[in-house]
């Protein structure tokens, strides 16, 4: 194997992941070469999921997740759903139970392909999201963009599911705004000292909505699965909708929709999807350097070790 590891390309509702496998090894993917494989355009990439050694009794791997920017991220619920398949492919197995740095995720492959990821239990203090002030309801905050008296997004709901979210309620088509330019501004503010995923949702029933979101470390991205959960248990929490919804990612290619679960017995999170698998081959962890296969010997969804 020399100093290369086995990886995939794949995609969770157009979140561009790479899998990287990485069980047996003392090292990481290191920041630059993170930065360097999403400088090429066959391997940019929202997320890389890194794949370890289980650190824990009881898990089957832990996950390390970098951004395209070379930053750590704590969650990425489309880029499991994308671990899951491929070690399901590999393993024969449907049920997975993995660490991250934001805690255990337990996770399963349905019969029809879909994959159920519990995303943990939302927080809603001020201080755990974090924020850099004080609010005792953070259904609801006091931050805006645009003119004072005629703002273009205002008042968001804020939470974390392992990463900070802030969520913006829209009256119109998600697609209409320039999230681009505001995204940035947003998740940049100094009320989120650890910056923050930004999400404009617009209701479109009492059991769906739709998103688009500025992920933090990412940028405009096609979708979001922590983002998605964010916005599905915002929702509820303000009586927009129910507990159970359908997301419609907007920006997904080809268009896709999420079913997320906020169990009211539990309080946790379950997420519910597609992943697909692209095309796999080897890269250098330290470097980034990296090389396709010649022909796809390998099941498809399978990381082929």
């Amino acid at each position: 194997m020399g100093d290369r590891v086995e990886f995939a390309r794949m995609n969770g509702l157009g979140n561009k992941i790479l899998i990287v496998d990485m069980r047996g090894r003392k090292d990481r993917v290191t920041p630059e070469a993170a930065i360097a494989l999403n400088a090429d355009p066959q391997t940019g990439f929202d997320q890389i999921m890194a794949i370890h050694d289980p650190k824990s009794e009881g898990t089957d791997a832990f996950i390390d997740i970098l951004n395209c920017d070379g930053t750590k991220a704590q969650a990425c619920g489309n880029g499991t759903r994308c671990v899951v398949q491929a070690l399901a492919a590999e393993t024969g197995r449907q049920t997975f139970t993995f660490q991250t740095v934001a805690g255990i995720l337990n996770a399963r492959e349905h019969e029809d392909g879909t994959i159920s990821v519990d995303m943990g239990k939302p927080v809603f203090e001020w201080d755990r999201i974090p924020l850099s002030e004080d609010f005792h309801d953070t259904s609801r905050i006091e931050l805006q963009i645009g003119p004072i008296d005629d703002p273009v997004l205002h008042s968001p709901s804020v939470l974390s599911m392992g990463n900070p979210h802030a969520v913006f309620w829209v009256d119109r088509d998600v697609m209409s705004f320039d999230l681009e330019r505001f995204g940035p501004l947003l998740e940049n503010h100094p009320i989120f000292p650890e910056r923050a995923n930004i999400t404009l949702a617009e209701v479109t029933s009492p059991s769906s909505i739709r998103t688009r979101t500025w992920e933090r470390g990412a940028g405009l991205t096609l979708a979001c699965g922590s983002a998605a959960c964010a916005a599905a248990v915002s929702a509820a929490r303000t009586g927009r909708t129910g507990r159970t919804v359908t997301v419609d990612v907007a920006s997904a290619t080809p268009p896709g929709i999420l079913t997320i679960e906020w169990r009211e017995s539990d309080d946790r999170v379950v997420m519910t999807g597609p992943a697909e698998w692209e095309w796999s081959g080897t890269l250098d962890p330290a470097t980034g350097m990296w090389s396709r296969d010649e022909a796809p010997l390998r099941e498809a969804g399978s990381l082929g070790l």
